[in-house]
């Protein structure tokens, strides 16, 4: 397996507005379900929320009104750039503070999104790094129809026809199940990745980091920010010059650490308000 797709595109980087690019993951990292939100003080003492999320009607994710508030200063200092393994519709939908990031990146970075578009030339060179790395799509969602039970399987998804994943009823997941999984999609150039009540499969070249990568490149960065909370977040933390992760998630439960990473001992929503708090210090200095 050859390392992250880096290639440059054709044509010169644009002249930046700021040199610090700030890569961020969404869910359970800067915008929380109600689920997630962690609570966990008095009610009287509980933060103020501010739902930036609806979906069928009803309201999906949090953050804090004081994470909004910082988040809006942060756009104004930095390149903010929304770094998610949802689609480009499930991202969409989403209403963060302040003015629409320029630059987002979807689908794990299967997509980076320019003023809400997608770049094609960068997506055709993920789709045809994949068909010569990795086992088709195809055959990982043949395995899962072969070997997953609905007594546990709440619904099949493909996303971007990039990637798979389930959603489960997680108390019912047979772990030797998973375990399976994992071993069988390595072997063919799949990660798999169990977050929440979703268990993703995704293409080892798939990369947050490699699309971070290319919109440093664009913008002239010379400093990189990122947090995650996911194993799928490790390559873009590992590839940013300093980075956090908050004291909840899969990389916290397997104790996760890098040299330049910062372990938060907030959970839940008060951490994606001092991920932003950090962001802006490390920024300004």
């Amino acid at each position: 397996m050859t390392g992250p797709l880096t290639a440059p595109l054709t044509g010169p980087p644009a002249t930046p507005l700021a040199t610090t690019l700030v890569a961020s993951d969404l869910d359970r990292t800067l915008i929380y379900s109600s689920a997630a939100l962690s609570l966990g003080m008095p009610d009287a003492q509980a933060p103020r929320l501010l739902c930036v999320e609806v979906h069928e009607s009803k309201p999906l994710s949090y953050m804090t009104e004081d994470a909004a508030g910082l988040l809006e200063r942060l756009a104004d200092e930095t390149v903010f750039v929304p770094t998610t393994t949802r689609t480009r519709k499930q991202y969409q939908r989403i209403q963060l503070p302040g003015a629409a990031p320029k630059y987002a990146i979807c689908a794990n970075g299967g997509h980076i999104l320019v003023d809400g578009v997608t770049d094609r030339e960068w997506h055709a060179k993920v789709v045809n790094r994949l068909a010569e790395e990795c086992a088709p799509l195809s055959e990982i969602r043949a395995y899962l129809t072969a070997t997953t039970d609905l007594s546990w399987v709440r619904k099949h998804r493909v996303a971007e026809d990039l990637f798979a994943y389930l959603v489960v009823e997680r108390e019912r997941l047979p772990a030797e199940w998973l375990g399976r999984f994992g071993e069988w999609a390595g072997e063919r150039g799949w990660t798999v990745s169990l977050q929440g009540r979703k268990v993703y499969a995704v293409p080892k070249p798939l990369t947050k980091s490699a699309a971070v990568r290319e919109v440093a490149r664009r913008i002239g960065a010379t400093l990189t920010l990122a947090a995650g909370d996911s194993l799928l977040d490790a390559d873009l933390l590992m590839a940013a010059d300093r980075a956090w992760r908050p004291g909840h998630g899969e990389l916290a439960e397997s104790e996760w650490t890098a040299p330049h990473l910062d372990v938060l001992a907030e959970r839940g929503v008060a951490a994606g308000e001092e991920i932003l708090r950090r962001f802006r210090a490390a920024a300004a200095r």
